[in-house]
């Protein structure tokens, strides 16, 4: 595979679920029936990697359990004849192969992934910011994955969002070289309205030249007093292809408590068993 690894970094504080993540891993919040961070790895293992790497902090051991075995519970499984309870405890540990490396510093997302190097060194990396979920026919991180293949470079994941939103992520400019993907040749961390080069940001989903190491290591901090990743790739289009592709599929913002119910009742709606639930509490209303 042209994309074997892929960095999730997982460090940060979860501070807008406070105080529930003061023990707990935001990641592992539900949405529906399993944690967050499930919904990415699984997109990461569907789009061929097959080496999961968690940038974690002091705070996410609950993260390791969860991907880890857990032979009690296994032996109760069984001892008890819940075979496909069993089956389902034991799929999660099998899911991937992960490691974890720790992220000592909240830096921002650009010192994340530059503590990923010394895995993903000499290769091009996927990236997963487990936050947004998306739900599709085909892995978001897959869509980008091809194009890098057909294309070459590094390859981000875009949406179009409103004006009132430009200012929540990184803004590009570029030209659209064929329905949907863009050559890319500028972008802005959380630009004001009047600032931003276009209403296309980049969502959480990246495949990434190793290239992208040393330009981290001298980078200097940017806005927010973080070393931040869109400024990397914004010196990397400089050198080499950085293309944007409109992705195919709907997108989950988990990482606010509003984002986060949203997604569970618009996920719970779609499931035929929960609907009935959702609908009989806003009913009872």
């Amino acid at each position: 595979m042209s994309v074997s690894k892929c960095l999730f970094p997982v460090a940060g504080l979860g501070t807008r679920f406070l105080p529930v993540t003061k023990e707990i891993a935001k990641e592992m919040l539900p949405l529906v029936n399993r944690p967050i961070i499930s919904y990415g790895v699984e997109e990461a293992r569907a789009s061929g990697c097959d080496e999961i790497v968690m940038i974690t902090g002091r705070s996410k051991s609950s993260i390791e359990n969860y991907f880890d075995r857990s032979f009690e519970l296994e032996d109760i499984l069984l001892k008890r004849g819940k075979n496909a309870l069993y089956a389902k405890v034991r799929a999660i540990s099998d899911m991937a192969e992960i490691l974890y490396i720790r992220q000592r510093e909240p830096l921002g997302l650009g010192h994340a992934v530059l503590c990923g190097e010394p895995v993903c060194k000499g290769e091009y990396f996927g990236v997963i910011l487990p936050d947004d979920v998306f739900v599709h026919e085909e892995p978001v991180l897959s869509q980008l994955i091809k194009v890098h293949d057909r294309l070459g470079g590094s390859v981000v994941a875009l949406e179009k969002v409103s004006d009132d939103d430009v200012m929540r992520y990184g803004i590009v400019s570029g030209s659209e070289t064929e329905p949907g993907i863009f050559r890319i040749d500028d972008m802005v961390e959380k630009p004001s309205l009047g600032e931003a080069p276009s209403n296309y940001a980049i969502m959480g989903r990246y495949v990434l030249s190793p290239n992208i190491f040393p330009i981290l290591h001298e980078q200097g901090k940017g806005t927010g007093g973080e070393i931040q990743l869109t400024d990397a790739l914004r010196t990397l289009a400089k050198s080499e292809p950085v293309w944007g592709v409109a992705y195919k599929g709907r997108r989950f913002d988990c990482g606010t408590q509003k984002g986060w119910l949203r997604a569970n009742v618009q996920l719970a709606m779609e499931d035929p068993e929960l609907r009935n639930v959702v609908l009989g509490v806003v009913n009872s209303k």
